[in-house]
């Protein structure tokens, strides 16, 4: 079990996706996503990394803005939508950053 603390912002992220989240059962990861069904579909996030809502509470707003924007385009070649399925760095760029 992550002893990750899932922040509203994640939450909300989650929501506003129609997936719920709850700390992950890899201890590697943060989240782990569900479907409306209840099913797993991704676990997300590093451990031991920032994300963007942590960030704004550590460096405030404005840098954490940049290491988001630094985030996605590091990130933006990864695939989304795999066998028409969205991707855990689709789950992770919508629901951390």
């Amino acid at each position: 079990m992550s002893t990750y603390k899932i922040t509203k912002y994640s939450y909300a992220k989650a929501s506003n996706h129609g997936v719920t989240i709850k700390p992950s059962t890899n201890p590697k990861k943060k989240i782990d996503v569900y479907n409306k069904a209840g099913q797993k579909i991704a676990s997300i996030g590093a451990v031991g990394y920032l994300d963007y809502p942590n960030y704004i509470k550590k460096i405030g707003r404005a840098e954490a803005m940049k290491k988001r924007k630094a985030y996605l385009a590091r990130h933006a070649h990864d695939p989304k939508i795999k066998d028409g399925k969205k991707t855990n760095s689709f789950w992770a760029d919508v629901i951390l950053w």
